[in-house]
C-alpha cells in the first residue's frame, strides 16, 4: 500500500489553466466565513461558482474556507448549497510575497511533515514554493508517496 499526499496550490486569479483537473471554491472576497451573515456566506460561494461555470463550464464541488476559519453554521450552509468542505492537514507561512521563507528550511519542513492522507496547502504566489515544488514531488515519490485528487481520496 502506498502513502498518499494531495497538493493543493492556491493559484493567483490571473493564472487559471483551462486544463485544471480540480478547482475548488475559496469564495469571491476571501472573508472570514463565521463573521458573515448566512446570505453573504452563500453569495460569496455562489457568485464564484457561477463565474467559473459560465467561463469554463466547470462545476466546483469542494470548498476550502478562507483563512481556514469556519463554524458549524458555515459548514452546514456550505453543505446545503452542494459543497463538501475540505481542510488542509499541512500549511506553513508561505503566502507573504514580501517575506518568503528560506528554500532549504521550507523544503525540510515540508518533507519532514509528509504524512499519509495529507492535504498540503502551498500557495502558488510563493516563489519559494514554485522553485521547490518539482524537487518536493520527486522526493515524496521516492519516499513512496503518491499524489491523488480529492475524488480519489473519497473512494
Amino acid at each position: 500500500m502506498h502513502n498518499s499526499v494531495l497538493c493543493q496550490l492556491k493559484l493567483p486569479r490571473t493564472e487559471i489553466n483551462l486544463d485544471i483537473k480540480k478547482l475548488g471554491n475559496h469564495t469571491v472576497n476571501h472573508k472570514s466565513m463565521p463573521d458573515l451573515e448566512d446570505e453573504k456566506v452563500k453569495s460569496e460561494m455562489t457568485e464564484l461558482h457561477t463565474t467559473i461555470y459560465e467561463k469554463f463550464g466547470y462545476e466546483m464541488k469542494y470548498m476550502r474556507p478562507p483563512k481556514g476559519e469556519f463554524s458549524q453554521r458555515t459548514l452546514q450552509l456550505t453543505q446545503t448549497i452542494g459543497y463538501k468542505t475540505v481542510m488542509w492537514s499541512f500549511a506553513y507561512e508561505d503566502w507573504n510575497e514580501n517575506k518568503q521563507p528560506d528554500e532549504q528550511k521550507s523544503k525540510t519542513k515540508i518533507i519532514n511533515n509528509l504524512h499519509n492522507g495529507e492535504i498540503m496547502l502551498l500557495h502558488g504566489n510563493s516563489k519559494t514554493n514554485t522553485d521547490l515544488l518539482d524537487s518536493i514531488i520527486k522526493e515524496a515519490k521516492n519516499m513512496g508517496y503518491e499524489f491523488k485528487s480529492l475524488d480519489e481520496f473519497e473512494k
